[in-house]
């Protein structure tokens, strides 16, 4: 199985964290996001993934490095394409326009997701939806009695459907929905001023291609700073049902942290030789490598590598690489390098 994840945007949403980093390698529980992705995928994929093509914009050689080095780790090669106008989504799928062939499956990486299912790759299409409060701010679908997709409607401006797109495809026949994004370009056909994969896919639906709903147990978003943080909060739980089960294959308490009289209150992640003194680090904390913490309470927050924390409250909270904060009650997003005193 192939897997193309377009992620060349510029994360504004959640600046300043976007400003040193992509937000697809913003770490989830110690991962970046990206890489929670693809390894989800691969849980509920029957089969191994064999090529991972990553749609960038113009984030340097490192990033490239670090994402090669995740593919690897699932035993894939990475491929990398660049977008560099944004365009809309069938544009920056176009950019990788020759791994767009035979199935495949598409992943947009501001998404993780929690599912007990099997992809079944005998359907000719699967869009997997979530029911959602808001439908006008996602692309939705429509579904007749049969189960079968009837309709692509782009952020509708009045209720049309509350199942919302999250953002992850598989398509038996890439090279038609190639083709059909191209037909997009070639043609100039717009909606909401891009070019939509959505268009795509009712061109394809419209010529006979049968796709269906897939539904997933949940859907954690990544899209800001909060739903960030909500995210890395309920990952942990995830990873620690797994823990319990018997299942999990990572660490999720660094065998090299130092603890000087400091209580741990879990889920938590906390990476390689984090010191930690006189502090209540939980639940639902993330601390990055090299971090350190004194004298604070923590809970509900994600804080990134290298970061020095002194006589605070922090929660629902989100530090970058390299913070030094010293104060007291907060709900806080800091970016890299940033220091705070209160």
């Amino acid at each position: 199985m192939k897997i193309v994840i377009p992620m060349a945007g510029k994360g504004t949403r959640m600046r300043p964290h976007t400003l040193t980093l992509p937000k697809p390698l913003i770490p989830i529980a110690g991962k970046p996001i990206v890489q929670r992705l693809v390894e989800d995928i691969a849980t509920v994929c029957n089969e191994p993934i064999s090529e991972i093509a990553f749609i960038i914009g113009d984030f340097g050689a490192q990033v490239k490095g670090e994402l090669v080095a995740i593919a690897e780790r699932l035993g894939a090669k990475a491929k990398i394409y660049y977008q560099d106008q944004p365009l809309g989504t069938a544009h920056a799928l176009l950019c990788a326009k020759e791994f767009i062939t035979g199935p495949l499956i598409i992943a947009f990486a501001d998404t993780l997701f929690k599912a007990d299912f099997t992809l079944d790759t005998s359907y000719e299409g699967i869009i997997w939806v979530q029911r959602v409060e808001n439908p006008s701010s996602f692309g939705v679908i429509k579904v007749n009695e049969q189960g079968y997709i009837t309709d692509f409607v782009e952020k509708p401006s009045h209720f049309v459907s509350d199942l919302a797109i999250i953002g992850i495809y598989y398509v038996k026949d890439g090279d038609m929905l190639r083709q059909e994004m191209q037909y997009l370009l070639d043609n100039d056909i717009k909606d909401k001023g891009e070019y939509q994969l959505t268009n795509a896919l009712e061109n394809m639906k419209r010529k006979g291609v049968k796709f269906v709903p897939g539904r997933i147990t949940e859907w954690l978003d990544c899209g800001n700073k909060d739903s960030t943080v909500a995210t890395n909060s309920r990952y942990l739980d995830y990873l620690q049902e797994r823990q319990t089960a018997g299942t999990l294959k990572e660490t999720l308490i660094a065998s090299s942290v130092k603890n000087y009289n400091s209580v741990i209150i879990p889920p938590v992640y906390i990476g390689e030789r984090v010191e930690l003194h006189h502090s209540v680090i939980g639940p639902h904390v993330s601390l990055g490598a090299n971090t350190v913490v004194k004298n604070s309470i923590i809970s509900n927050s994600l804080i990134q590598q290298n970061a020095l924390i002194e006589n605070a409250v922090l929660g629902n909270s989100m530090l970058g690489n390299h913070v030094k904060y010293h104060g007291h009650v907060a709900d806080v997003s800091i970016g890299d390098y940033t220091q705070v005193k209160i």
